[in-house]
């Protein structure tokens, strides 16, 4: 479990086509003083295991599964990555609940700079768009942000200077993909109302009726 708060801006250092899986190298210097094998590190709001760890830098492997549903696809040599750890047990919740299961891949559509922070408009999968309320939590390339604007398709966010110093949204251009996570916690409650707003069946997860 993941809070969405950024500790470190990594880099891509190698990516190797493993066919129907690739295999990345990042360096991460906070993110692996205390890695070791089989723990979790987020990579742009994916929930990745790590393989070995040393020198500031880590391996994972990603299945065709998460190439298909993210944009760690697109990732190559040279490419920064918000990273990461999973939140400590007795520690601030300091963004919300992230699992680092991404549900899909949207694009920056348009920034609208201003004086202190920037409006960021960002595409929305029409499968997505009832999970996503104004003033609402959603994660943005494993960044916990606060809906500014839910439209049909799209939603806004704004962006505070820390933000965009500290994380690959101070860099992302329109047309760019990010991976979206909706809050877990809207999932939860459409499946045991059920779609009509009925309380799903312990036996079938459907509408009681």
């Amino acid at each position: 479990m993941f809070t969405g708060i950024v500790e470190e801006l990594g880099e891509v250092t190698a990516v190797e086509n493993l066919g129907d899986a690739s295999r990345f190298r990042l360096r991460g210097p906070v993110v692996t003083e205390d890695a070791k094998h089989g723990d979790s590190i987020a990579v742009n709001g994916v929930c990745l295991t790590v393989v070995d760890s040393g020198g500031g830098e880590f391996t994972a492997d990603v299945m065709a599964e998460t190439l298909n549903r993210s944009s760690l696809g697109a990732l190559a040599a040279g490419s920064r990555v918000n990273l990461e750890r999973p939140m400590a047990l007795g520690g601030r919740l300091g963004g919300h609940l992230v699992q680092g299961h991404v549900d899909g891949t949207g694009t920056v559509v348009e920034r609208r700079p201003s004086d202190h922070w920037e409006i960021v408009k960002i595409s929305l999968p029409a499968d997505l768009s009832r999970y996503v309320v104004e003033k609402g939590s959603i994660t943005v390339d494993g960044v916990s942000l606060t809906v500014v604007e839910a439209g049909p398709d799209y939603f806004t966010i704004s962006l505070i200077p820390t933000t965009l110093a500290m994380t690959t949204l101070g860099i992302k251009q329109a047309g760019d993909p990010v991976n979206l996570e909706v809050d877990v916690l809207a999932k939860y409650v459409e499946r045991l109302l059920g779609a009509d707003g009925t309380r799903a069946t312990p036996e079938t997860g459907g509408p009681l009726k």
